[in-house]
Order: C-alpha cells, then structure tokens, then sequence
C-alpha cells in the first residue's frame, strides 16, 4: 500500500427524506510480483453512517474493528453453527448451542493459556494465533490428538501416540488445567 486518503460528503438516497454521511476511504496500492512493480491499483471503500460528531478517519477505523466480527461469523458459518438441520426449533436451538460452545472452547482453551516467563512474547503470539484460528485448524491441531488411554490402579494415563508440532502449547494448557485455580 503506498498511502490512504479519507473524505466525506452528504448523500441522500432517491427516495430517502433524511441524508446521510457518505466517508470515502482510496487507497492507493501497488501490485508486485516479486519485486517487479505489475501496475499501480485504487480501491474504493465506502462508509455510510448517520453520525455526525466522529471524524472521517475514526469512522473508518470503528468500521475496521466490526471487521472482526464479520470474521467471526464467517468462521461460524464454516463449521455449520447456523445451519439448521432439523425442522424443529428446539433441536435448532440445541445445534447451534453445541456449535457455539464448541468455538467458545477453541477461546477458552487460548484464554486460559498461561502466559508467564521468559518466554512470554511468544506466548502472547501463540495465545493471540489460536484465538484468530479457523475452527478446523483448532480441531486439527488441538483436539483430534491420537492418544492412548491407559488406565491403571486408581489412575488414568494419556500416552500421546504422535507429536504434532504444537504440542508443547497443548501440554502447557494441560499443565494449567491440572494445577488449581486461586482466586
């Protein structure tokens, strides 16, 4: 991206008796492939907002943080969280309700990382990095481990069969889990 430039104008709509504010971001880019410049490209992004106080360019920022939620919701989308399999509301409701709480794990499980150390902006990164990853990558990743349950005496044993590359952010969760929580 070479530069952004930010303005605004009043819009009313053909068959609208109220006008809105119109704030129009350009930015202008430039395409490489590699480090040979293909051609110079403009995008158009255009806000329409009723409010009046902000500034152009806090308005464009607002709209960028919503991003993220049309994000989330893409990613719920994926795993078929507002998919509606049955005719029956209630049955509905209970789908979505498992869906949902299956992403709230995917957060929890990066929320309740402990992030402490030497270490500690690498794990921020790791922490942030599984809270902004798709759902199949979580489950890949994190909870379709092959392990083997051994259980002996009194006690169960996890015995993990293969190691993925990111088990050492699953053990430390582990870790946490098992030692009690203080408030």
């Amino acid at each position: 991206m070479e530069h952004e430039d930010v303005s605004e104008f009043n819009w009313k709509p053909t068959k609208c008796k109220q006008e809105y504010r119109m704030v129009v971001l350009r930015k202008s880019l430039l395409v490489y492939k590699g480090e040979e410049l293909l051609f110079p490209d403009t995008r158009y992004f255009f806000y329409i907002t009723n409010d009046r106080k902000s500034t152009p360019s806090s308005i464009v920022l607002s709209a960028n943080q919503r991003c993220n939620q049309e994000n989330l919701i893409q990613h719920l989308k994926e795993i078929k969280a507002l998919h509606a399999p049955v005719n029956d509301l209630n049955a509905n409701w209970a789908y979505m309700v498992m869906s949902s709480l299956a992403w709230s794990l995917k957060a929890w499980f990066a929320l309740i990382m402990p992030v402490k150390g030497r270490w500690k902006r690498r794990h921020k990164k790791q922490k942030w990095e599984i809270l902004h990853m798709e759902f199949k990558s979580f489950l890949n990743s994190y909870i379709r481990i092959p392990c083997q349950i051994i259980q002996k005496g009194r006690q169960i044993i996890y015995r993990i069969l293969s190691c993925p590359p990111n088990i050492e952010i699953f053990l430390r969760v582990a870790k946490a889990l098992a030692t009690p929580m203080r408030l």
